[in-house]
């Protein structure tokens, strides 16, 4: 993936989501699906029942709320039954969907994270290409599921920001006025909360892909050209231990540790996020994809988002901003054309749009969905954008099973058992193994 693509995603169609999301847009049946909604109706005719479609997802934060949505969509479409799954959060999604078509039982829509997974999971992937909601996309958006060919195989869930999510009233308490912006402003408002007797971060290391995957790909994202040096990498032109941001990066996850939670690395998903909505954390690494768990916990929780800053240069104060996510459609399954209406429906009827930023808290990826109804932290997400600072998220381009052995370095770090050099050394490592 060019650098230019990657940067797009975030600080190009981000910046343009306010000004260009004015309407709601679409009908409330999905009409712009006519072909598709004709093959459903005449699958069902044919049966004399509603065919039923799989969709296997990985959003837990949203499972309850998605199945809602599918009930919505069925009275809309009674021609087609859909049967949701959720695997996420401490258990591996990737494991279980190669586990589903390796048994036969591939579903029919299911996520792919783009760019070189795309490329893993080509064979299964049907070509969307002619689908109503590619002319609603944001510049950029689309680019990771967009193949060489110019076909597009994958819809993207949504926009997502992350950094450290904080509690406002807490910084208030502990005296903290203005939020942190570099290493050394973060390393004091962490002692100033210390002394307040507020426990800074609500660390979750006990899942690999908070730490192997989100935390990592800062140090990633922070290169002058992330797309760039992955590319040095696979020619072997650059190594992670002779790289002045891996090395720099030891300050942050030093910063963390020194300042988090008891036994963060037995601290899951949920616990994480529990400590942080409790008001036992002040700080919390993780994006607005939580918001919908915060706010069955503390649904007023005044909450903000800061950068994860590497060292004090004025370039660290940004936030990870992208599409962390798409849908894609098993091109096998006996049900394309119903699988395509469910994801058409999603991003044109009034019903799912409103799901999607109300009851998700998703910021679209779309030009026709209204975004007067996103949450604070979402537009503070937006407003990181706008101003040019977002690093992207590129995880997707590392090489299959990376991440999980990027969080098994940092975990064994974390708990005192190697030093920083050891893991910079076990990621080049990983990185030469599996590339």
């Amino acid at each position: 993936m060019k650098k230019a693509k990657l940067m797009s995603i975030s600080l190009l169609a981000l910046a343009t989501l306010v000004a260009a999301c004015g309407g709601t847009g679409g009908s409330s049946n999905g009409s712009a699906g006519g072909s598709a909604d004709a093959n459903e109706a005449a699958s069902g005719a044919a049966s004399g029942e509603p065919v039923e479609i799989t969709v296997f997802q990985l959003k837990v934060e949203i499972a309850d709320k998605f199945e809602a949505m599918v009930k919505e969509f069925e009275k809309e479409h009674p021609g087609i039954k859909v049967k949701a799954e959720t695997v996420g959060g401490g258990t591996g999604y990737m494991d279980a969907l190669k586990a589903k078509f390796a048994s036969g039982e591939g579903p029919d829509i299911f996520n792919n994270g783009g760019a070189k997974e795309m490329q893993l999971w080509k064979e299964h992937l049907a070509d969307l290409s002619d689908q109503p909601w590619v002319g609603h996309l944001l510049p950029g958006t689309g680019d990771g599921m967009t193949d060489t060919d110019g076909k597009i195989y994958g819809m993207p869930m949504n926009m997502e920001g992350y950094g450290y999510l904080y509690n406002k009233d807490l910084f208030a308490k502990a005296g903290i006025e203005k939020p942190p912006a570099t290493l050394t402003e973060l390393r004091t408002a962490a002692q100033k909360l210390k002394d307040a007797g507020i426990t800074p971060f609500a660390n979750g290391f006990a899942e690999w892909w908070i730490i192997g995957s989100h935390f990592t790909n800062v140090a990633f994202g922070q290169q002058e050209d992330p797309a760039g040096f992955i590319n040095e990498l696979n020619e072997g032109a650059a190594t992670i231990p002779d790289n002045a941001i891996f090395q720099q990066f030891q300050q942050l996850m030093d910063t963390t540790m020194e300042y988090g939670n008891e036994n963060p690395l037995t601290t899951d998903y949920n616990t994480q996020v529990t400590l942080f909505a409790s008001g036992k954390a002040a700080m919390l690494q993780q994006g607005n994809w939580v918001e919908s768990m915060i706010a069955d916990i503390a649904p007023d929780l005044n909450i903000g988002i800061l950068p994860m800053p590497i060292n004090d240069e004025p370039a660290s104060d940004r936030i990870v901003a992208g599409v962390p996510n798409n849908w894609a459609v098993n091109k096998n399954s006996e049900h394309v054309e119903a699988a395509k209406t469910f994801l058409n429906w999603m991003v044109s009827s009034e019903t799912a749009q409103r799901y999607m930023t109300e009851q998700f808290g998703f910021i679209p990826a779309f030009d026709n969905i209204s975004t007067d109804k996103l949450s604070p932290l979402s537009q503070d997400i937006v407003s990181y954008s706008k101003a040019g600072k977002t690093i992207p998220m590129i995880w997707t381009s590392w090489p299959d099973g990376a991440n999980k052995e990027f969080a098994s370095a940092l975990q064994e770090y974390s708990v005192g058992r190697t030093e920083w050099s050891d893991v910079l050394n076990a990621m080049q490592a990983s990185w030469n193994k599996l590339k």
